[in-house]
């Protein structure tokens, strides 16, 4: 299981998604079995502040194939977490040589719902920049409750952020209003 680390928000940096690129370009000896590697996550919404933490999506056609790969993800830096608390992922992190998180990929089969909840939120956060600033302000207050333990600052804002994907769900699939 990976350890709570601490919640360090900074302004957006430009050369997130150059980072993203190159942390993707990085998975290389996975290309065989990856559909499409997403960057999502905070970094990947332009003028958002964020975690300095990339996060990638690796889609793959099949995730026992990607299972059977662990020592290919090990082997490139990543530490292996099984599904840490979401069915269907596969949740790795890779850390600098000082032990400072770089990066977390959330990997997923391709029809996973979970992806495509994912894709809708960072997409809908990138068309609506009110709701990306009260996230924002979400991820402030959260940040202050628990300075030391990202897992529970992700918790605490996860209130928010299951209302904002359920919204982004049905922006994206045009269902607005169809109550």
């Amino acid at each position: 299981m990976a350890p709570p680390i601490p919640v360090h928000l900074v302004q957006y940096n430009p050369d997130w998604p150059d980072k993203a690129a190159h942390l993707s370009d990085g998975l290389g000896p996975l290309k065989p079995l990856l559909i499409i590697v997403h960057h999502i996550g905070s970094t990947s919404v332009p003028g958002m502040m964020a975690k300095p933490v990339i996060d990638l999506m690796p889609l793959v056609a099949d995730l026992n194939q990607f299972d059977a790969k662990r020592s290919i993800v090990e082997a490139i830096g990543y530490a292996w977490h099984g599904e840490f608390g979401v069915e269907g992922r596969r949740f790795c992190t890779l850390d600098d040589d000082n032990g400072v998180r770089i990066a977390q990929l959330h990997c997923y089969q391709d029809d996973s719902p979970h992806a495509k909840r994912q894709l809708a939120f960072r997409d809908y956060l990138r068309a609506f920049p009110d709701v990306a600033a009260a996230y924002e302000a979400e991820k402030h207050r959260a940040s202050k409750l628990f300075p030391n333990n990202s897992v529970d600052y992700s918790r605490e804002k996860g209130a928010f952020i299951r209302e904002a994907e359920a919204k982004a769900l049905e922006w994206i699939t045009g269902d607005e209003g169809s109550d």
